[in-house]
C-alpha cells in the first residue's frame, strides 16, 4: 500500500515529466490506480474495432487489460498463439500494422526520455515504427533521474528480473545484477526514444503505483 504522501509525491513528478513528454511530441497521462490507467488505455484506444498489439510486460499481464479489451470489442492479436515459423511471421506482420501498440517501459526519466532493452528487438521496433499508435503504460516506480540511471535500472533491476521468469541461463539471473554476459543473453538492444517524429503517436500513461519490474 502506498501512503497519500508518496501518492502526491508520484503525481507531482508525473506532472512534470508529462510536460517534458509534449515537448518530445508525446503525450503524458496520470493515472491514480491500475484501474484508472486501463480506463485511460480504453479511451486512448478509441471505441470504434481496432487491432492491438502488445509487447512482453509484466505490467500488462499481470491484469485484466487484455480481457477489457476483447470485451470492448476490439482483435486482440493473441502473439502466444503464434508458434511456427510461418506463424511468426503473420504476426510480424500484423503487429506491424495494428491500429495500437501495447507496452511498457524499462524505464522514463524525468525529462521524459524512455530506455528500453530487448532481445530479439520486437517491442522496441514497434514502439519505432509501424503500428498507428503506441500506448506505454508505466508505474512510477520505473522514474529514473537521466539515460544512463535508467539503462543502469533496466541491466541491475528489470532484466535480471526477467531473466529469472524466463528461467535463462545468464549471470544475472543467478546473482541478481548485470554481468555483461554475451552468451545467452537478453539485453542485445539498448534503445532510447528521445522523441516521436510523429507528433502524438507515442501516448504515456503514468500510474501512481508501482507495477512490473
Amino acid at each position: 500500500m502506498i501512503d497519500k504522501n508518496k501518492k502526491q509525491f508520484y503525481k507531482n513528478q508525473a506532472e512534470t515529466i508529462i510536460k517534458k513528454l509534449n515537448l518530445r511530441k508525446m503525450e503524458g497521462y496520470y493515472a491514480d490506480t491500475v484501474e484508472e490507467a486501463y480506463g485511460k488505455v480504453l479511451e486512448l484506444i478509441g471505441k470504434s474495432p481496432a487491432s492491438i498489439g502488445y509487447g512482453g510486460s509484466m505490467t500488462i499481464d499481470n491484469s485484466d487489460l487484455k480481457e477489457k479489451i476483447k470485451e470492448a470489442g476490439h482483435n486482440l492479436i493473441v502473439r502466444e498463439d503464434y508458434k511456427t515459423d510461418d506463424q511468426v511471421k503473420e504476426l510480424k506482420s500484423k503487429m506491424i500494422n495494428a491500429d495500437t501498440f501495447l507496452m511498457s517501459t524499462n524505464a522514463i526519466t524525468l525529462d521524459g526520455e524512455l530506455i528500453n532493452i530487448d532481445g530479439r528487438g520486437n517491442r522496441v521496433s514497434y514502439l519505432i515504427y509501424g503500428p498507428d499508435q503506441v500506448i506505454v503504460i508505466a508505474g512510477m516506480n520505473k522514474v529514473v533521474k537521466d539515460v544512463q540511471s535508467g539503462i543502469d535500472r533496466t541491466r541491475n533491476v528489470a532484466s535480471p528480473a526477467n531473466t529469472v521468469r524466463l528461467n535463462c541461463d545468464t549471470p544475472c539471473a543467478k546473482i541478481g545484477r548485470c554481468a555483461d554476459c554475451l552468451e545467452h543473453t537478453i539485453c542485445c538492444e539498448i534503445v532510447v526514444t528521445r522523441a516521436s517524429m510523429v507528433p502524438g503517436r507515442i501516448k504515456v500513461v503514468l500510474v501512481g503505483e508501482e507495477l512490473g519490474y
